[in-house]
């Protein structure tokens, strides 16, 4: 147990205990009165919360997908940050990313199930690579007006993301983005599925 007492793992262990924090579910459940795990896609994330609540109360399901986007998003960041102002390695900083994504997409606290790991990808990708997330942003935020396919816009964002790092990062490693991707990238076969058969709903 001597691993514990390392800087390190211990950033890496609060990475996907933190990251493994359902705010969707818990959001849902105390303000709406649902479960979002049993209720539209079953994820715990910003997209199923609107779905889900927005069928009894539309102004609380905005409101509740805000928030649960926002701190989706900051869990993965506040780990970074402590890190970064505690003078830990940039290596040691990708791996807190992923680990963040991956306490997401597969918390301890729900049997290793989770979301689909875009808004806390999103928000460790913005402390790590600012450029490339602003850019791949701006294509999210062009496939959810026009296209307005939660999955679509979000799958089409990431492909940006992870062109852009190569572009402009071309001699970084990019080992943790791709392994980020890819997660993000399992987590949406079903809805890669969907959209194959012309299945997948619009936001509306």
């Amino acid at each position: 147990m001597d691993f514990l007492y390392n800087t390190n793992a211990q950033f890496f262990i609060a990475a996907y205990l933190i990251g493994g924090i359902p705010f969707g579910l818990l959001l849902a459940k105390k303000y709406a009165g649902v479960n979002i795990k049993t209720a539209g896609s079953g994820s715990i994330g910003a997209t199923n919360v609107l779905r889900v609540v927005k069928e009894t109360n539309p102004s609380l399901a905005k409101k509740l997908g805000i928030a649960t986007l926002v701190l989706d998003a900051i869990k993965g960041v506040l780990v970074l940050a402590v890190a970064y102002f505690a003078g830990l390695s940039e290596a040691t900083m990708w791996g807190i990313s992923v680990l963040a994504v991956i306490g997401h997409c597969f918390s301890p606290y729900l049997n290793f199930e989770g979301g689909k790991g875009v808004a806390t990808g999103m928000g460790v990708m913005m402390f790590m690579l600012p450029l490339e997330t602003i850019i791949a942003l701006g294509v999210w935020a062009f496939g959810a007006k026009f296209i307005r396919i939660s999955s679509l816009s979000s799958l089409t964002a990431l492909v940006a993301l992870m062109v852009a790092s190569f572009i402009i990062h071309p001699d970084m490693a990019h080992a943790p983005v791709i392994i980020i991707g890819f997660i993000l990238f399992y987590k949406h076969i079903p809805n890669i599925i969907r959209l194959l058969k012309g299945e997948e709903k619009r936001v509306v």
